[in-house]
């Protein structure tokens, strides 16, 4: 009679297992199977941008300009928020979808591109992704957000290694700093 109370205990433990581990919602770039305030990756690292920052949808007028950081003269937005390149990304198309774009939200057209001064209009492109938005490319880099960099001038994701490659802040030429 034993056996049975323990296998019957063992299969009401493992039902309640199961549905704790259901399905999160599905985000704007995909589905996730982490809670909202986990990456899965990064614990603590919100699966969205921060309050304040650029929700992934284009703006008016996309803007990317130069700002001065310990790291020297590097890509920001409109806003001044720091803009990264991924190392994965071939040709000028971005590889970065899914659980890597909630963390790595893509920066995208509103329109064609301006260059802020210091900038070459001419590197400055974009990129259909396959969800059919546009996203802003530079020297032939698909540019990113970071969900850590809580505000204007953070550099949080410089040189981190992160969904099968580095990720870089770039210079006004276009190439990757690669420094921490």
């Amino acid at each position: 009679m034993n056996w049975k109370l323990a296998f019957n205990g063992a299969v009401a433990g493992a039902a309640l297992m199961v549905a704790a581990c259901g399905s999160y919602s599905t985000s704007a770039y995909g589905s996730s199977t982490t809670p909202p305030s986990s990456n899965g990756r990064y614990p603590g690292v919100a699966s969205s941008p921060p309050a304040g920052a650029p929700a992934p949808s284009a703006a008016a007028a996309t803007s990317v300009t130069l700002r001065s950081t310990p790291l020297g003269q590097i890509l920001v937005d409109g806003s001044g928020r720091t803009l990264y390149l991924f190392e994965a990304d071939k040709a000028g198309m971005s590889t970065c979808y899914g659980n890597c774009a909630s963390v790595w939200p893509p920066l995208l057209a509103g329109g064609t591109p301006v260059a802020g001064a210091g900038l070459d209009q001419m590197l400055l492109t974009t990129t259909a992704r396959k969800d059919g938005s546009v996203e802003v490319v530079y020297n032939g880099h698909p540019l990113y957000y970071f969900v850590s960099d809580k505000q204007a001038g953070d550099t949080t994701g410089q040189a981190i290694t992160s969904f099968g490659a580095d990720w870089y802040v770039l210079s006004a030429g276009g190439n990757k700093v690669d420094t921490k």
